[in-house]
């Protein structure tokens, strides 16, 4: 089958692997879709616990939108005031609202007769009146421009999503393509002002690093949407809001903290993403919370444009942007390890903040790799997994 037929639930799939995967994950959505009621909330709160314990796991991006449709309803019911305890039961009106709209019913019925007044309490009624259709106008006028900017942001916001999957899909038929452009590397890295010469930049990603010398990595996670380059400048601000062509982009790109190197490789490498709602970049990340998605997720292959890398989850944390002053562990400062009592330092600091035990430990001189994004849990709020190389 060609791979552009390789499509399941709007998405489409590079390998036939992937491919059969997605089918098994339409087949499951199929199953629960007949036997649940998505418009029942009892029966969505139900489906909702059980998604979230794991009852059904899923193996590709199919899943993983379904997940996030059931989420999304489940919001708008807290939103609507209806929680799991409240399901199925008929909601209380409240009677103060009712009373009120039976006097605003009764008031409107009643037709106003200026000739029961005198002159002055005339002049006072109708300037009154006057001064209320002003206010109903400008009311509707601010509701209809906050409505204009509104579809204006979805609609642009949805541009950028649907031109930014375009991008990194081409992307990602680029890597291995034979269209290579000049890319050869700088002659000359300076470190503490030592020269030291560069290696050749990998076959695979001679195209790409050709289009854009920013490029520093791939990042790819099996099963999972995170398949996307990896850039780095001497800021952590460019790609915050570019892609990769250098273009205007909120959903931004991953990229490596700007004090981390590939050549010579730091202790750990941390690359920053954003937690888009659509999922995209670093949006999905947060599954990693449930030990089961950590456990059948735990391979991560970050390859530098230099070499290829194969790295296995050890940690995964909840942390804080914290400020200056504050005396604590602070996971986006640690880059390199002096020494052995450093590395074990920071090693066991992470260790106890990790929501679970992976069995995975390292020792000093293995190098690592974080992922870290925003957590909307809390105020500065970063979600945080750590790996360590294995080959």
């Amino acid at each position: 089958m060609a791979a552009d037929n390789l499509m399941v639930g709007g998405r489409r799939f590079r390998t036939q692997a992937d491919y059969a995967a997605a089918l098994r994950d339409q087949k499951k959505i199929d199953t629960i879709q007949s036997q649940t009621n998505l418009n029942d909330p009892k029966q969505l709160y139900e489906l909702y616990k059980e998604l979230q314990s794991g009852v059904y796991r899923f193996e590709t991006s199919v899943g993983t939108d379904f997940d996030d449709a059931i989420y999304e309803k489940i919001e708008l019911l807290k939103k609507q005031g209806i929680t799991a305890e409240n399901a199925g039961k008929p909601v209380k009106r409240q009677k103060n609202k009712e009373i009120k709209k039976a006097k605003r019913t009764e008031t409107s019925k009643k037709a106003l007769n200026l000739a029961d007044y005198d002159r002055d309490m005339q002049k006072q009624i109708v300037l009154e009146l006057k001064k209320r259709e002003k206010r109903r106008k400008l009311i509707v006028i601010s509701a209809s421009v906050v409505a204009v900017l509104c579809f204006t942001y979805f609609g642009v916001y949805s541009f950028f999503a649907a031109r930014t999957e375009m991008d990194y899909e081409r992307l990602a038929d680029l890597k291995g393509s034979d269209a290579l452009a000049d890319t050869k590397p700088p002659n000359g890295f300076s470190l503490n002002k030592v020269a030291l010469t560069m290696p050749d930049v990998l076959d695979e990603y001679k195209t790409l690093y050709g289009k854009n010398k920013k490029l520093i990595g791939w990042l790819k996670i099996d099963d999972t949407i995170i398949d996307y380059p990896v850039m780095q400048t001497s800021n952590n601000e460019y790609y915050l809001d570019h892609n990769f062509n250098q273009e205007y982009d909120k959903n931004g790109s991953l990229f490596l903290d700007c004090d981390c190197t590939v050549y010579p490789q730091s202790t750990n490498l941390i690359i920053y993403g954003h937690h888009m709602k659509s999922g995209k970049m670093f949006g999905q990340l947060q599954k990693y919370a449930k030990e089961s998605y950590g456990k059948e997720h735990e391979i991560i292959q970050f390859d530098s444009i230099y070499e290829k890398g194969t790295y296995q989850v050890m940690y995964v944390f909840r942390s804080q942007v914290y400020s200056e002053d504050d005396v604590v562990f602070k996971y986006y400062q640690f880059i390199n390890a002096n020494s052995e009592e450093e590395f074990n330092s920071y090693m066991k600091e992470m260790e106890a903040m990790s929501l679970y035990d992976t069995g995975v430990t390292a020792s000093y001189g293995d190098s690592l790799l974080t992922l870290s994004t925003c957590d909307h849990s809390q105020e500065d709020g970063r979600f945080v997994v750590v790996a360590k190389r294995i080959k």
